[in-house]
């Protein structure tokens, strides 16, 4: 029984690793980005994995060239708890974002052209409430969103795996980001980050 089920295992994973496979596969996400492409205020040679979890998309606009593997989600939330937000996500050309990252603003995000986003990082311009005693008289999904301020990303940045990126932050043009980083500060153009808190590790001079 046992070599029985190995035996289905290796056809199947043959199957699924044929081209043909993948072409089809392809041609289905082809035709779920032309659909999702619609909730965005703007959006242009687009190539999108299925699923994409998306809250807000008349607040974003994607660049020329934009392309995201599975499970990103997106969101721009303009009310929650009674109070009312004006938030905007802009993300540039040629922006590449790999598996199960999360991008969330009730501010403004701004990312550049050509920016490379390995999987599992975190980008947000806000949190569920101000760090102070009088948040604690309720539970964090009950404390009412905050932004500290925005976030922008310059251009040519590679952002690592597992890498949070949190709120009034800019990263200059050519900036290297290392995996699992938490970056919550500002830092210059041509410049290799990392640790938690982020800092300078080299200049790229």
């Amino acid at each position: 029984m046992q070599r029985l089920i190995k035996y289905i295992i290796r056809i199947l994973h043959a199957v699924f690793t044929l081209n043909l496979f993948k072409s089809i596969r392809r041609r289905l996400d082809q035709l779920y980005t032309a659909w999702i492409s619609n909730e965005f205020n703007g959006c242009q040679s687009a190539f999108i994995r299925y699923p994409m979890y998306l809250t807000g998309g008349k607040y974003m606009s994607l660049g020329k060239g934009f392309n995201c593997d599975q499970r990103l989600r997106l969101d721009a939330f303009d009310f929650f708890l009674g109070e009312k937000f004006a938030p905007q996500l802009t993300i540039g050309e040629n922006v590449s974002i790999q598996k199960d990252c999360h991008i969330g603003a009730i501010n403004k995000i701004v990312i550049g052209n050509n920016v490379l986003i390995a999987s599992k990082v975190y980008i947000s311009d806000h949190s569920h409430g101000k760090v102070s005693k009088e948040e604690l008289k309720f539970s964090p999904a009950c404390r009412k969103l905050y932004s500290k301020g925005p976030i922008f990303i310059g251009n040519n940045v590679w952002i690592g795996e597992g890498v949070a990126i949190l709120p009034n932050v800019s990263l200059g043009d050519n900036c290297i980001v290392g995996a699992n980083s938490v970056v919550t500060k500002s830092f210059p153009e041509n410049c290799v980050i990392g640790g938690n808190p982020a800092r300078i590790i080299k200049l790229l001079d």
